[in-house]
C-alpha cells in the first residue's frame, strides 16, 4: 500500500461503518452502543481506484490515563502518529460537541494532513451540523453517508488532494512473465510426499476465556503495547490481526474476544464478538487455546478445544500466567496428565507453560505452533500407507460381522489440513467405531502425527450385481 489513513473521531459517529465500507467487508463490529471499537484495526482499503491502508480506531474521549478509556485513547493517538493522514469523522446529524473541538485541536498540533468528514449527511436536518463543521478550522468538510455509500467520490478526491497525486497513484511496477510449473500430482507418483513450505505466511488465532491473557501474550510477541490490555475482563471485542516476523517467517496473528459459555452470552454486542472470534478460528491454520494456569481445564476451556478440533484446525495449548504457579513441577505433571485424559480426540496435542507478562516460554510456544502446522500439512505417500495398512490388518484384523470378515483393500490420503484418508473396503457401514479409533491412533504413532485432527473416510465399491431395489440381479450371459 502507498500510504496509511487513520479514521478518528468521538464515539458513535460511524467510524467503523466507514471502515467496513472502505475495505468492502464487515470486518469491524458495528452497533448502536457507543464505544464498540477499542483496539486499532488495520485493513486494505479500495476507493474508486485508490489503494491504501486504513486504520479503524476507538472513539476519543476525555479520560484518566490509567482508565480503560484512557488506554483506548492512547491506542488511537498511536494510530494517528503511525498514519500519513487522518479522516476526522464528525456527526452532521447530531452536530459538534466540545470533544470534537478538542480532537480538532489535537490533530492540528500533530501537523499532519486531515480530511474532515461529515458523516450521516443524508439525514434530515443535517445541514446545520455540516456547516458547523467549518468552525473546526480543518478546511471544507466532505459530506458522506457511510451507511449508504453516498459521497465516496468526493471523499476519494479529498484524500488524493491531501496525500498528493504522486503518492496516491504510484507507478505500477513491470512484472516479468514467468513460466510456473505445476507440482506433480500424487496420483502420478505413489511415493510423492511434498515438502513443507516454511516460507509461506502462517495464520494463527489466539482464543480463550475472558481475561486469560490473550492480548498481553500478543503484545509480548510484538514487543510493544499494540493491543489494549488491562485487568478488566472482556476488553477485546473485535478480532484484530497483527503481523510480525519470527526467524524470517511472517506470522499473522489474530487476537479474539474472550468466549464465555453460550448460556451466559445474552447481550447483542457480545454475541457479535463471539461470532467474530469463530470466524477467526475458521480462517486460521493453527489455533492457540490460552488457558489460565491458575484455574485450568474449566468446562469452557474443554469446549473451546473440542470446537477447534471439530473445525479441523491445528491446536496448541498455552498455559498462561505460569509465573503465578508456585510448585511448577507438580502442576506441570498434573496438567499433562489431564491433557491426555480430557482431550483424547487430539492425543499428543502440544501444551506449553508460558507467561505473557514476563515472556517466559514464548519461543517454545512458537516452535510448537510451527511443528503442529507441519503435521497439519503433512502428506503420506500412497505406497507407504498401503504397506502400513497390510501390516495393521496382520496385527489386528477388522472384526467379523455375521460370520463374514470385513476387508480393507486400499488406502490413500485425499487431503491435508487436516490429514484425511480414504479406505476402500467391504461393508463400510458394519465397521465399528472402535476400529476406526484404532486406525487413527496407529496413524498418529506410526507416522508421527500428534495433536491434529485425523479424518478417515470409507468407500465401499459398488456391487455391479446389486439392483437399485436392493436385491441381487442375475448376471446376463454374453451374447
Amino acid at each position: 500500500m502507498s500510504f496509511t489513513v487513520a479514521i478518528v473521531g468521538r464515539p458513535n459517529v460511524g467510524k467503523s461503518t466507514l471502515f467496513n465500507r472502505l475495505v468492502g467487508k464487515k470486518l469491524a463490529l458495528v452497533d448502536d452502543t457507543p464505544g464498540v471499537t477499542r483496539d486499532r484495526r488495520p485493513g486494505d482499503a479500495r476507493l474508486m481506484g485508490l489503494h491504501f491502508t486504513i486504520i479503524d480506531t476507538a472513539g476519543l474521549e476525555k479520560a484518566e490515563a490509567e482508565s480503560l478509556q484512557g488506554r483506548m485513547r492512547a491506542q488511537t493517538e498511536a494510530a494517528i502518529d503511525e498514519a500519513d493522514i487522518s479522516l476526522f469523522v464528525v456527526d452532521a446529524k447530531f452536530g459538534l460537541t466540545p470533544v470534537d473541538k478538542e480532537l480538532a485541536e489535537m490533530l492540528r498540533r500533530r501537523g499532519k494532513p486531515v480530511v474532515l468528514v461529515a458523516n450521516k449527511s443524508e439525514a434530515k436536518g443535517s445541514d446545520g451540523g455540516f456547516y458547523d463543521a467549518y468552525t473546526l478550522g480543518l478546511g471544507e468538510p466532505v459530506p458522506i453517508s457511510a451507511e449508504h455509500g453516498q459521497g465516496m467520490l468526493d471523499l476519494r478526491d479529498a484524500i488524493v488532494e491531501a496525500v498528493g497525486e504522486e503518492r496516491a497513484y504510484p507507478p505500477k511496477e513491470d512484472i516479468a512473465e514467468t513460466n510456473v510449473s505445476l507440482p506433480r500430482e500424487m496420483e502420478e507418483d505413489e511415493d510423492y510426499e511434498p515438502e513443507y513450505d516454511d516460507t509461506k505466511p502462517l495464520r494463527v488465532a489466539i482464543i480463550g476465556r475472558p481475561n486469560a491473557g490473550k492480548s498481553t501474550l500478543i503484545n509480548r510477541f510484538l514487543g510493544e503495547d499494540r493491543l489494549l490490555t488491562g485487568p478488566e475482563a472482556g476488553i477485546t471485542r473485535d478480532s484484530i490481526s497483527v503481523e510480525w516476523d519470527w526467524h524470517g517467517r511472517t506470522i499473522k496473528m489474530f487476537d479474539t474476544a474472550g468466549m464465555r459459555r453460550k448460556a451466559r452470552v445474552t447481550e447483542k454486542l457480545e454475541k457479535l464478538s463471539v461470532a467474530d472470534s469463530l470466524r477467526s478460528i475458521r480462517f486460521a491454520e493453527t489455533v492457540v487455546i490460552v488457558f489460565d494456569a491458575t484455574i485450568p481445564f474449566e468446562k469452557q476451556d474443554l469446549q473451546l478445544a473440542d470446537l477447534v478440533i471439530r473445525e479441523g484446525r491445528a491446536a496448541v495449548l498455552a498455559f498462561n500466567k505460569w509465573d503465578l504457579i508456585e510448585d511448577q513441577q507438580a502442576v506441570l505433571a498434573d496438567l499433562r496428565e489431564k491433557t491426555e485424559r480430557l482431550l483424547p480426540q487430539a492425543r499428543g496435542i502440544r501444551a506449553v507453560p508460558i507467561s505473557g507478562q514476563t515472556g517466559r516460554g514464548l519461543d517454545k510456544l512458537m516452535q510448537s505452533i510451527i511443528d503442529t502446522d507441519m503435521v497439519w500439512n503433512r502428506r503420506v505417500s500412497t505406497s507407504k500407507l498401503n504397506r502400513w495398512l497390510d501390516s495393521i490388518m496382520t496385527q489386528h484384523p477388522p472384526p467379523a460381522v455375521s460370520g463374514r470378515r470385513l476387508k480393507l483393500k486400499y488406502m490413500t490420503q485425499v487431503k491435508a489440513r487436516p490429514p484425511a484418508f480414504m479406505i476402500s473396503c467391504t461393508r463400510a457401514d458394519a465397521l465399528p467405531e472402535s476400529y476406526t479409533r484404532y486406525l487413527i491412533n496407529s496413524l498418529r504413532t506410526d507416522f508421527n502425527m500428534p495433536g491434529v485432527p485425523i479424518r478417515i473416510l470409507y468407500r465401499e465399491k459398488e456391487n455391479p450385481y446389486e439392483s437399485k431395489s436392493g436385491g441381487r440381479r442375475k448376471p446376463q450371459p454374453d451374447k
